[in-house]
């Protein structure tokens, strides 16, 4: 049995340069690595007083619940607005009408221009920064209309991808326009931007750190405090970085079940060959 390739085999000197390559690379992230615990160790930052935090029970709950749980809402709210944002506008610039198209245009093109931190800043004076929970909505509001306006662009990509015998299919059955955009494009276009969609997701979690700026609550702003007490700004980094990882690790494992589940390829149909057809 032959298999076919787009290059050569690797012969055995090949084979060799890439064992050696793959030697020198993990020697230098081992390197790296114990570079790096022995500058921390030089630095006095892995003393236990500069961890007591994140192994005290009081602290961890305030950091969890009170960090990394509202961090969760604020990018799970705006996940979901930011959908929704993008759904209506990615439409809208499929319009035929131009009263439709044109607004819709620049409402995208004009919040995906604009710094998500100034947007946060622009709603948190907007909403009043004295009043109650105007810091949480303004990390909300900023993050959907930035992360909507890209979506809207991955939306319109999407249904464009799909191809035109769809489009033309729904309309030889007698379908209207919106029902052809809800029933064929739709449904079609979600599946082509699963993978898009999530990696926005993770973008719209990560940015939930800029909240810092306007002090809303969450991971970056909880976290601050406690290095501020305890001065150990870099275990502190160490722990925010390694929560963020933790559950874009989870989205990303997210992404693959869903690719998995609502994206498969489509297998051949199994036919018999034409000389077993006409024996029939």
């Amino acid at each position: 049995m032959s298999t076919t390739v787009l290059y050569e085999a690797a012969g055995p000197k090949a084979r060799l340069r890439q064992r050696i390559y793959t030697a020198v690379s993990v020697v230098a992230l081992l390197a790296i690595v114990v570079w790096f615990f022995w500058r921390l160790n030089e630095s006095n930052q892995l003393s236990y007083d500069k961890w007591e935090a994140f192994v005290t029970p009081d602290y961890l709950r305030v950091i969890l619940v009170d960090g990394l749980l509202r961090t969760l809402q604020m990018a799970f709210f705006a996940i979901i607005f930011a959908v929704l944002f993008g759904v209506f506008f990615g439409i809208g610039k499929l319009s035929d009408h131009a009263w439709v198209r044109w607004p819709s245009w620049l409402v995208v093109e004009l919040f995906r221009a604009i710094p998500v931190l100034l947007l946060m800043v622009f709603t948190w004076y907007t909403l009043g920064i004295k009043a109650e929970n105007s810091a949480f909505w303004a990390v909300i509001i900023a993050l959907t209309l930035y992360n909507g306006a890209v979506l809207a662009e991955v939306l319109r990509a999407g249904i464009l991808a799909v191809p035109n015998g769809q489009r033309e299919a729904g309309y030889a059955i007698g379908m209207r326009k919106t029902q052809v955009m809800s029933i064929v494009l739709l449904p079609q276009a979600v599946k082509i931007m699963i993978p898009a969609i999530i990696s926005q997701c993770v973008v719209a979690l990560k940015d939930t750190a800029l909240g810092i700026y306007v002090v809303a609550p969450g991971l970056t702003y909880v976290v601050k405090q406690v290095y501020l007490e305890f001065h150990n700004r870099v275990p502190a980094i160490l722990v925010v970085g390694a929560l963020y990882v933790l559950v874009n690790l989870l989205l990303t494992a997210l992404a693959s079940w869903l690719q998995k589940r609502y994206v498969r390829e489509k297998k051949p149909l199994d036919t018999p060959p034409l000389g077993d057809v006409q024996r029939r």
